[in-house]
């Protein structure tokens, strides 16, 4: 093959590849937006499929399936959450904080505030209207969560599985009120009310 039929192919794959990801963004993007505003149960592959611009085809060459367009928005939101979370305690540890409950509560604040920052999207993980199993999948997550943040308090002496359970749970419990609340300012408050609750809980 010659260099110039070499740079041609290139170039051609190049924006192939390049159409399919704007594709695919476009496809999560529909499904997003459908999904926050008629449930994913009612939603419809045609109507993402409309929305988006794209062909049935094309949404089955990216996904298997209306579910997997869902499961894809979930992990690329906990992705980010993940994300949120691990600078916030990066960024408190470079100013010198080594209290895990304090790190702890920079990496909690960080996460409330992605979900404040995302409400819509957090509120339809939580609403209970998702593809078969996808409990399992959110009680799956919620354990991982815990095993993060018990990494922070390793080394430390005391019952610190039993704190990190409570701690977690009173998180999640915080989460889903501050996603599914109507009123942003009355989630932005009851957020900082949580992690002012969680910062007076003394390690035994």
């Amino acid at each position: 093959m010659s260099s110039d039929t070499e740079r041609l192919v290139t170039g051609v794959t190049a924006r192939t590849s390049e159409r399919g990801a704007a594709t695919r963004v476009a496809l999560l993007t529909a499904a997003r937006e459908i999904f926050v505003t008629s449930g994913f149960a009612e939603a419809g592959v045609t109507e993402v499929v409309s929305r988006a611009g794209a062909s049935v085809g094309s949404l089955y060459h990216h996904f298997s399936g209306k579910a997997d367009l869902y499961l894809t928005l979930f992990e690329d939101f906990q992705t980010r959450q993940t994300q949120r979370t691990k600078q916030a305690v990066q960024e408190a540890r470079a100013e010198g904080e080594t209290d895990p409950m304090r790190l702890f509560i920079a990496g909690a604040r960080a996460y409330l505030e992605g979900c404040l920052a995302e409400r819509e999207l957090a509120a339809l993980f939580l609403r209970g209207d998702g593809p078969p199993g996808f409990e399992v999948i959110m009680r799956d997550r919620l354990r991982q969560w815990a095993k993060r943040n018990a990494a922070l308090f390793e080394g430390d002496e005391g019952d610190e599985g039993a704190l990190v359970v409570v701690l977690t749970g009173a998180l999640a419990a915080a989460v889903s009120e501050v996603a599914l609340s109507e009123d942003e300012d009355a989630s932005r408050t009851l957020a900082e009310g949580v992690l002012d609750i969680i910062g007076q809980i003394r390690r035994p």
